[in-house]
């Protein structure tokens, strides 16, 4: 893979965060948090969020490493750090995105560091980062 900083990775996106998935998230994180799963509690919350469950932070980042694994491989990612300046609902349409700041060789890898992040159109990211990741061979 030729890529050079600048270059925009291929977006990935979730068509609709599905409450579902929170629900199952929350059993197996063991999370006992209710704005994952029911939504008078989050409508209860002083933030004007409405009914919506809130998306767990791991579910988002995971789009965000769906967008990196099929950009470079089930295997690429070497280092992750995000930012969770925004939260996610049910029934957002989200796309992750990331652009390569810097392409370097460290121990026998060609590697990528780059700018990542999950946004609702429009909006600034609910999820802003860094990551670095193993380019394939050309």
């Amino acid at each position: 893979m030729n890529a050079r900083p600048g270059d925009a990775i291929p977006e990935w996106v979730m068509e609709s965060v599905r409450p579902e998935r929170m629900r199952t998230m929350a059993a197996i994180l063991r999370d006992p948090n209710p704005v994952h799963w029911d939504r008078k509690a989050v409508a209860a919350l002083p933030f004007g969020l409405g009914e919506r469950t809130i998306n767990q932070g791991p579910l988002g980042l995971s789009y965000i490493l769906n967008m990196l694994m099929d950009w470079a491989g089930p295997a690429s990612v070497r280092r992750i750090t995000m930012r969770f300046p925004k939260v996610v609902l049910d029934g957002d349409r989200v796309t992750a995105g990331g652009r390569v700041t810097a392409v370097r060789e460290e121990g026998g890898e060609r590697l990528a560091d780059c700018e990542v992040w999950l946004a609702r159109a429009g909006e600034t990211p609910a999820l802003e980062g860094t990551a670095t990741v193993a380019l394939p061979d050309a």
